[in-house]
């Protein structure tokens, strides 16, 4: 199992250099990823850590290609309606150039309904719009002359690096996404009994669409180290979402769970611990759990 970190560009004032402290820390220490998030203007309403002091994600994405050698990158997740979708491909495509082949792309559909009012995105229209947007990356990724007509957009003649595309989310819909547009499945937040019945329905959704071999399975989650974790934001935003948290023996045993299932990468979301505490979660993430989940 693949284990990487979630960079802090969210849910606290940004301090760049904190933020290249953690990025260079996760892969001096061997972690295997680090991953960005996308939300782009939160209602004041919304009670989550990504309300206040967020970059934006596809900004993130080429400065960490450029202050790191060899740790992949993952955005976990891009919201597909938020954005026109072929230069959203462009620039991922460019990342992945640009980073030497280490962007993993994550994305989902979104669900903040008042975000959407914001940016003058229909919310009704998520659905169709993120289908469209993934079968256009698609399309362009992967053929030597995409051309593709869709329902808002016209492809002709361009051009197709390829980085993995892994959808978000854990409904029946996402996972029906994943089968007929993904190369993998990205979930959020979830336990062992609902990682292993997403599992076994994405199984079947893949054979049905006829996909030949198997879907790529990966997990965002919430880690807070006993003794380490000193917490930056209002804990009350984790309240409802699966955390793994415990001793390094404790947190290595839930991952080993997943790992069982088949979950290849897990993502693992440190942004709720102060600073200081998020260096030393690194440390411990590859020196004790790692080892742990390995053996």
């Amino acid at each position: 199992m693949k284990l990487g970190i979630c960079l802090p560009h969210y849910g606290r004032p940004i301090e760049v250099g904190r933020m290249l402290e953690v990025a260079r820390a996760a892969e001096d220490a061997g972690l295997d990823s680090v991953w960005v998030t996308d939300h782009v203007i939160v209602p004041k309403t919304a009670n989550v850590i990504y309300r206040e002091h967020m970059l934006d994600p596809l900004a993130v994405l080429p400065w960490l290609a450029g202050v790191t050698r060899q740790v992949a990158l993952g955005t976990s997740v891009v919201i597909l309606p938020y954005r026109s979708p072929i230069p959203v491909a462009k620039l991922l495509a460019s990342v992945d150039v640009l980073s030497g082949g280490r962007l993993i792309v994550g994305a989902a559909i979104g669900w903040l309904e008042g975000e959407f009012e914001a940016l003058a995105v229909p919310f009704k229209e998520r659905v169709s719009r993120s289908e469209e947007a993934l079968e256009l990356f698609r399309t362009l990724w992967t053929q030597e002359r995409p051309e593709l007509v869709t329902r808002r957009h016209r492809l002709h003649d361009v051009v197709k690096p390829r980085p993995p595309l892994w959808v978000g989310g854990n409904s029946e819909g996402a996972l029906r996404r994943v089968a007929r547009l993904g190369d993998g499945w990205h979930a959020t937040a979830t336990n062992h009994d609902a990682f292993r019945q997403g599992v076994e329905t994405l199984g079947r959704f893949w054979k049905d669409a006829r996909r030949e071999g198997v879907p790529a399975l990966s997990l965002r989650i919430p880690v807070l180290v006993d003794g380490v974790h000193r917490p930056a934001v209002d804990m009350e935003l984790l309240r409802g979402r699966h955390v793994i948290s415990g001793s390094p023996a404790r947190i290595a045993e839930e991952l080993r769970g997943f790992e069982a299932l088949g979950c290849s990468h897990v993502a693992l979301e440190v942004s709720y611990s102060t600073y200081p505490a998020i260096l030393r979660t690194i440390e411990i993430l590859a020196t004790k759990v790692r080892p742990l989940v390995a053996a």
